[in-house]
Parts: C-alpha cells; structure tokens; sequence
C-alpha cells in the first residue's frame, strides 16, 4: 500500500439501474448503514435527482466514502456486507467499484507528472 493509499479517501461508487423495489431492496437498505460503520463509511450521493450534461443518462447514482481504499475493500469483502450483497444482485442491473481519491489540494496538472513519468 502507498503512502498515497493510506493518507487519501476512496469512493464506493455504484451506477443502479431497473431496481426492483420489493421486500429484498427493502431489506437491504435497512442492513447496509450496519455494515458501513465498521469501516468509516458514509453515503456522499444515495440516488436522487441526475442533471445529464452529456449524452443520456439513465439510473441512479450511490457514492460512499471511505477513509481510503483498504478500509472500502475491507467493508466490500467484509462478512457482514457479503451477506446483503445478493439483495442487491439479484434485484437491480447495476455495476459497481473503488475509486482512491486524491488528496488535499490536488491539481489536475499533478496528473501530467504522473502520465510523463516524473
């Protein structure tokens, strides 16, 4: 892991679409803050209205921070959340990852440095 890695936050980020809102939904929104406590995770984005800037979009949006990547990956292997997550799969289209995050007072041209090879 990199010092990077430790010291930035990640993003749980998933992209729903055709939710069957039943009974296995319902249950899995009750469960899924439980889950998230252990790991410093909390909801950034759960659904809710998508202004489309380009191109169409369809679906909702979720977005949960994690103090950094490890403690988003432990939460998604993590006992707990592995036992809801079929609650999930099998009742909504979805596809879903990690995202690290950057760390204060990052630039975009930090990125060139990186893409050269500096």
């Amino acid at each position: 892991m990199t010092e990077q890695t430790r010291s930035t936050p990640a993003y749980a980020v998933a992209h729903l679409r055709q939710v069957d809102v039943g009974d296995a939904i319902i249950e899995y929104l009750t469960r899924i803050d439980a889950t998230l406590a252990p790991y410093g995770g909390r909801f950034l984005v759960h659904g809710g209205p998508v202004t489309a800037l380009e191109g169409a979009w369809d679906g909702d949006v979720v977005v949960i921070a994690f103090p950094s990547s490890g403690a988003a990956r432990a939460w998604y292997d993590s006992a707990e959340y592995r036992a809801i997550l079929p609650l999930r799969l099998d009742h909504a289209h979805s596809v879903a990852a990690i995202v690290e995050g950057v760390p204060e007072g990052y630039r975009a041209t930090d990125k060139l440095a990186a893409l050269q090879g500096a």
